[in-house]
């Protein structure tokens, strides 16, 4: 029976990251991966380009029941320290929007750099990995049996992630560990994720499959300001994807297709103004013309302005300003970007990532009741997790 100093169970970003740290100390790691390679959410992310992480980097971009506990991390391992690996390895990167930075060519580029820091330590990853028995001895050690032997160490970290994207291995492992280890877990759901139309929405709205638009998108006390996208089952885009993390099923949210301009100011000023131009050639001048058709009926939208009625202004403004969507339904884990909920990061020490109850368990990454924003966040807190356990596994 080989024994290790660390078993770090899963190869993607927090898992990696730890082993790096653990291994400079001289730690003896094993990373069980059991998929049939390393770091696949790490090579499909960003559009294949990989967000690795944000130039704004702050707590209150997380959503936990825990709000301080992300600190701590994010303090001593910050956005500014993953930077200065990628620019150690060479790795050409550059700003997209909203402090978001992406690889100038591929997400290979942050793995490979990943793989390369743990090889100079020493790190061994084993693939095709399942692990079907896990227990801690009476010793403090913990038993690790897997399909391809039997393993003992000191430190156990599960980084094995969340429900999100099940095409690439994701299983709810974690969250059955906690469960064995009596460790709370919140409620979990898809998070960054789309929302799809009811059927009669969809019927509407997919011919405007495609279309993007630049809207402030608010649900209670939190708005995004990006675009969203219309697709053929419903609403994607960054604004949407970012707002829904923030509300349950059944919730409205508010859509202003035009955030910069008050429709309802324009429309009566052109009205006092006596305008002839019809609502449609007014409309068209800001939104794309398939989705101003849709949007409205023909007879109104051939109405010139200056006939237009006020509870026609008023309906038109509405429904720019303040489209009011109902979140029936998400696209689920199937393209959620994250999962929300997870171990309670009330039993997890927020310096150390150690189970409070349970000396030697570790949790790190996306399994704990941590979510990000979109936008290299939750990145950005897989190597901060990571780096954190790995000072002291």
């Amino acid at each position: 029976m080989k024994t290790f100093d660390v078993i770090i169970v899963g190869a993607g970003a927090a898992g990696l990251m730890c082993a790096i740290e653990a291994g400079k100390r001289g730690r003896k790691v094993l990373v069980l991966e059991k998929a049939n390679k390393p770091g696949k959410k790490i090579l499909m992310s960003g559009g294949g380009r990989c967000n690795f992480t944000n130039y704004d980097v702050t707590p209150d971009k997380y959503i936990s029941h825990n709000p301080h506990f992300v600190k701590s991390a994010l303090n001593r391992f910050t956005q500014w320290d993953f930077i200065a690996l990628v620019e150690k390895h060479g790795i050409p990167f550059h700003e997209k929007t909203l402090g978001q930075l992406f690889c100038d060519h591929k997400s290979q580029a942050i793995l490979n750099l990943l793989l390369t820091e743990c090889n100079e330590v020493g790190v061994t990853i084993q693939l095709n990995n399942n692990i079907e028995k896990l227990t801690k001895l009476n010793d403090g050690k913990f038993l690790v049996i897997s399909n391809q032997a039997s393993l003992l160490c000191q430190s156990l970290v599960i980084a094995s992630g969340g429900l999100s994207i099940p095409t690439l291995g994701a299983s709810p492992f974690g969250y059955q560990i906690a469960e064995q280890f009596g460790i709370p877990i919140w409620p979990i759901r898809a998070g960054l994720v789309p929302i799809l139309f009811t059927p009669k929405q969809r019927e509407q709205f997919s011919i405007l499959s495609g279309i993007s638009v630049r809207s402030l998108v608010s649900h209670k006390n939190i708005s995004f300001c990006e675009n969203i996208l219309f697709t053929h089952r419903g609403l994607s885009g960054p604004a949407i994807l970012q707002i829904s993390s923030y509300c349950e099923l059944f919730d409205n949210i508010k859509i202003n297709l035009l955030p910069e301009i008050d429709v309802l100011s324009m429309l009566k000023s052109e009205k006092v103004n006596q305008s002839e131009k019809q609502l449609k050639s007014i409309l068209s001048i800001h939104l794309p013309k398939r989705l101003v058709e849709i949007f409205f009926n023909e007879y109104l939208l051939k109405k010139q302005i200056k006939s237009l009625l006020q509870e026609e202004i008023i309906e038109i403004s509405q429904r720019l300003n303040n489209w009011t969507i109902t979140v029936s339904e998400t696209e689920g884990y199937r393209t959620a970007e994250v999962t929300l909920g997870g171990v309670d990061c009330n039993s997890i020490s927020s310096k150390t990532m150690e189970v409070s109850s349970t000396p030697g368990l570790f949790f790190i990454g996306e399994v704990l009741d941590v979510t990000g924003w979109l936008g290299g966040y939750n990145f950005q807190w897989a190597w901060s997790s990571g780096w954190a356990a790995g000072q002291v596994v």
